[in-house]
């Protein structure tokens, strides 16, 4: 009700002073004034929230008289019990595995000792003291405030206002953790930097908003599986054609700064005449300097500055890799080697291209080509030979009758984690697994292989513990959706100034959304200016959320500082 209530009194100050329209709403760059509180709306108005307020309140009272006698909780006492074990166990880490495969439970000191010799007593990173690492940041902060003042004329009023309400927040310094490969052997960790809330992750996520308007030049920038799955489909295979996949080695640690930084500014200069006259090329390229340069983290008690390498969590890393590479195909790959591909593609690190085999010679054209993909910086390719058929993320593609077929492809490691039927997530969330999975296998999948995958889905969902009784109707509405016009057509965004929001926490047996919205439009709606309310359901806190913390919680014994200098000093003596 806060949140209603703040919309709607909000709206009413904006159109009784003009500045509805006015308003420059960005999705991406948007924060909230928590500071201000709008005034009063007109007083029927504002007796219409606190009648609404009231109703809500007696069918929330109603549902819990209702459900008084039933376990609300989806956990056993011995499950509870279990829970709040492993939170208290300072032994043990919890971390999610890379390539999704479910929880991990490590020793803590293996943990650490992994994390040190994998990772932060490598090339890799400098470690700081706690006080050159806040130093560090009080100076970048500084530069960055400089830098932002100084270009002000050259950013819109919602980049200010973004710089402005996300400068006046609480920063906290990122996290460094792990994430289990439990599919190698021996077990070895991903690295991870949680930047969330940090001063550096602003003026990354402005970049990544401004990269975004980049990326369009980048002629081998692919979205998704989808945009590739509508381009490949549309094209004539000649017969000698071939497919061919290739995917980058560690692709953020192996993009240098200076090179990276180089092949952002030949971007910028290459396509001058094709970027906004507005663009701000000099505070964006300061900033991206800044940002990829003084990646400072802490790990437990320790402290630490990345030195090569994209920098890791920011959120700008992804448009960064794109745009960096994207430079060297534009001027070279695809200029040197047009004749040989007929299509080549590539979504961050993972490349599909059709390969025309020159007349001649070509096992030698295609060497050259492996060897100028390459030949950027320390940045290596894993490519395969081509042939008639290849994977490209989610996709199996082959090459039949002069043309590209394509088959859902599904990793043999792959749990099938979905939402169990006692998780307390909104109905509406199960509803869009089935009605995504369902519409995914349908365009990338032939009828035949369409129903082998919809029959091994609904396997797996059973093996999930739902029931056919439950998941038959929604399956059902999935197919319903399955017709052209149903797939082709993309509905409008709403109008974001006509819209108010009212947000709740979901739970099964409280106020469910469709009673919400009848009271809204009872009660309150007709005193409104044809203004439409959205009901944001979130879901409540889950078992990830309270056994797995970027934060690592180590027991008095462990003092992750001197096991560095401990292993410091071995390295020094021997």
């Amino acid at each position: 009700m806060i949140q209603l209530a703040r919309s709607i009194r909000t709206r009413h100050f904006l159109l009784q002073h003009g500045g509805l329209n006015n308003t420059i709403y960005e999705k991406q760059i948007y924060k909230k004034n928590l500071t201000w509180n709008p005034p009063p709306a007109p007083a029927l108005i504002e007796d219409k929230l606190v009648e609404l307020e009231k109703a809500l309140r007696h069918s929330q009272q109603k549902l819990e008289r209702k459900n008084a006698s039933r376990q609300i909780t989806n956990i056993t006492p011995l499950q509870a019990k279990a829970l709040a074990s492993l939170q208290k166990n300072k032994n043990i880490v919890i971390k999610p595995t890379d390539k999704n495969l479910g929880p991990a439970v490590m020793d803590v000191t293996e943990y650490i000792n992994q994390i040190l010799t994998e990772h932060l007593l490598t090339d890799t990173y400098l470690q700081l003291t706690e006080g050159e690492a806040k130093h560090k940041l009080n100076v970048i902060k500084d530069t960055l405030k400089s830098l932002l003042a100084n270009n002000a004329n050259n950013l819109s009023k919602s980049e200010l206002l973004f710089f402005k309400r996300s400068l006046q927040e609480h920063h906290r310094m990122p996290i460094f953790y792990g994430l289990p490969k439990v599919h190698k052997q021996p077990v070895t960790l991903r690295p991870v930097v949680s930047t969330s809330g940090s001063l550096l992750a602003i003026f990354s996520t402005w970049l990544d908003y401004r990269m975004k308007e980049l990326l369009t030049l980048v002629q081998s920038h692919v979205k998704n599986s989808f945009t590739a799955l509508t381009e490949l489909k549309n094209l004539y295979i000649p017969d000698n054609a071939l497919l061919f996949a290739a995917d980058a080695t560690s692709m953020y640690t192996n993009i240098e700064i200076d090179i990276g930084m180089s092949a952002i500014r030949h971007f910028l200069e290459h396509n001058k005449a094709r970027i906004p006259k507005d663009f701000p090329t000099e505070f964006f390229l300061e900033t991206l300097h800044l940002v990829m340069q003084n990646n400072v983290f802490s790990f437990a008690n320790t402290f630490w500055l990345q030195l090569t390498g994209t920098a890791m969590g920011t959120p700008a890393a992804c448009a960064y890799a794109t745009l960096t590479f994207g430079d060297y195909e534009n001027s070279l790959i695809l200029q040197k080697y047009k004749h040989q591909l007929l299509y080549y593609k590539r979504y961050i690190d993972d490349i599909v291209g059709v390969w025309l085999p020159s007349s001649e010679n070509d096992s030698i054209t295609w060497e050259n080509f492996k060897k100028d993909l390459n030949n950027w910086g320390s940045l290596r390719w894993k490519i395969e030979n081509p042939s008639k058929k290849t994977v490209f993320l989610d996709l199996e593609l082959s090459i039949q009758d002069n043309a590209i077929t394509t088959k859902t492809y599904q990793k043999d490691m792959n749990l099938y984690l979905y939402i169990p039927p006692l998780s307390a997530h909104p109905p509406s969330c199960f509803k869009g697994l089935i009605t995504g999975e369902v519409r995914r296998y349908w365009l990338q999948n032939n009828p035949e292989d369409f129903k082998t995958l919809l029959l091994k889905f609904i396997g797996r969902l059973l093996s999930r513990g739902h029931t056919l009784q439950d998941i038959s109707p929604l399956l059902q509405n999935a197919a319903a959706t399955l017709d052209d016009k149903a797939i082709n057509f993309r509905a409008k965004p709403k109008d974001p100034d006509n819209i108010i929001f009212i947000h709740k926490t979901f739970h099964p047996y409280g106020i469910q959304r469709k009673d919400i919205r009848r009271h809204f439009q009872t009660i309150l709606e007709p005193h409104l200016n044809g203004e439409k309310m959205t009901v944001a359901i979130s879901r409540p806190t889950n078992l990830r959320d309270i056994l797995t913390k970027a934060k690592l919680k180590l027991s008095d014994d462990i003092d992750v500082d001197k096991l560095v200098q401990q292993r410091k000093a071995n390295v020094n003596n021997s």
